[in-house]
């Protein structure tokens, strides 16, 4: 019995070697610039390649206050904070006060930024269309319902130093 449940370990370890792989390929598809500039560009709008990632996240995840946001895309938090400014100053986002801390601003995205993203979206639903052609509905079915659990768990769990 012990040599099965070694088997399995070692079984399980491999996967997740492999599943860390995936991630660090997928992670370094998404975080090219040249990826970012070519979505602005066939989604037709003008905007500076380091404000596109904190335009998107602040539309799925704002209200969101400066330090989070800067937390989830890697920057630090002044730098952040003036580039949030920027979108605000082209009418992309705006600032509100929080409920919760009424001195503290979180940012939401404005009209003008959703109409933005809203085309971004279209480029990426295309693009993601050419990648999963030769997917069964099933597949994409299993992946996304997949991603979406490895996801809320993995956000979970304390930070370990990778």
């Amino acid at each position: 019995m012990t040599s099965r449940k070694n088997v399995q370990i070692t079984h399980i370890s491999l996967q997740i070697r492999e599943l860390h792989d995936a991630l660090i390929d997928i992670a370094s598809v998404m975080n090219r610039p040249q990826r970012d500039e070519g979505m602005v560009r066939d989604a037709g709008i003008a905007l500076d390649r380091a404000l596109f990632p904190l335009l998107v996240v602040i539309e799925r995840r704002g209200p969101i206050g400066v330090v989070e946001l800067a937390d989830g895309v890697g920057r630090d938090y002044t730098t952040v904070s003036r580039q949030v400014g920027k979108l605000e100053s082209l009418g992309l986002v705006e600032r509100q006060k929080s409920e919760a801390d009424r001195r503290v601003h979180k940012a939401v995205i404005a009209p003008k930024g959703k109409a933005m993203t809203d085309k971004v979206d279209a480029v990426r639903d295309r693009n993601a269309r050419a990648i999963f052609k030769t997917w069964d509905a099933r597949e994409v079915d299993d992946l996304v319902r997949l991603m979406r659990k490895f996801a809320d768990a993995i956000k979970d769990e304390p930070a370990s130093g990778d």
